[in-house]
């Protein structure tokens, strides 16, 4: 009868501790979720470049052209880099020709098939296989699809800036094909291309690494550029009004 009595004790003990001890742990899961909630509002209001809500990788395709861009291979990505390089040296530093490089290129592939077909003949008395290379229609197809919509939207972009609704595009536009006419002029069009090619192969690497940083202080120079075009803009609208009146 004294063991069980002491068994009842100890599970009416172990009931009221149970019912005591499961408010504060109700309440530590709700300070939990609060918390959890706080930290994804913190990092909701992080401001991000271009107003971009997905990381880096995501936004350039999340595919292996951004794994080459990104160096998250390194091998193609330095491969790849080489023979960009190598090329752009051709072009510009040895005068090299693309209709003679694809002459040269072509010489050479078709010397090594003929001598490993005839060789192959004198030592096996059997001509290799050369795999036929056939482009499939399908994708001829969704490349100039591609093509001709991104040509379209240039189109489109380029009506509605000159259509002048929109001040700011307008003005974007113009400094941009300016700064391109300067670039043009200090350098040829395959230089131009090179270098844009480097940079992407640096900027987006160096921004991932920096982003904080660099997020922080493309927000405060994009304000004060928000402020010094207000002011702008007061001033031409204000001139613009002017000239009306009098009209």
């Amino acid at each position: 009868m004294a063991d069980h009595k002491e068994s009842k004790m100890e599970e009416l003990a172990h009931k009221i501790h149970s019912k005591i001890s499961s408010p504060s742990s109700s309440s530590d899961s709700d300070d939990d979720k609060g918390s959890h909630a706080r930290a994804v509002a913190l990092k909701a209001k992080v401001y991000r470049l271009f107003g971009r809500e997905k990381p880096l990788h995501q936004v350039l395709g999340a595919g292996k052209p951004a794994d080459i861009l990104l160096w998250r291979n390194k091998k193609l990505s330095g491969g790849v880099l080489a023979g960009v390089t190598s090329l752009w040296f051709l072009f510009e530093m040895l005068d090299y020709h693309l209709i003679t490089l694809i002459c040269h290129l072509m010489i050479l592939a078709l010397s090594v098939l003929f001598l490993w077909s005839n060789a192959s003949n004198f030592i096996n008395n059997s001509p290799p296989t050369i795999p036929e290379v056939v482009i499939p229609e399908k994708c001829l197809l969704k490349a100039a699809s591609c093509f001709t919509f991104e040509i379209n939207r240039t189109l489109d972009i380029v009506r509605t800036i000159a259509t002048g609704k929109d001040l700011k595009t307008f003005l974007g536009a113009i400094a941009g094909l300016w700064f391109l006419s300067i670039l043009g002029s200090c350098f040829n069009f395959l230089t131009m291309v090179y270098i844009v090619f480097i940079l992407l192969y640096t900027v987006p690497v160096f921004y991932e690494k920096y982003e904080d940083k660099v997020d922080a202080f493309s927000e405060k120079m994009i304000e004060e550029l928000k402020k010094q075009f207000a002011v702008l803009e007061k001033k031409v609208l204000s001139s613009m009004n002017k000239e009306k009146k009098k009209d």
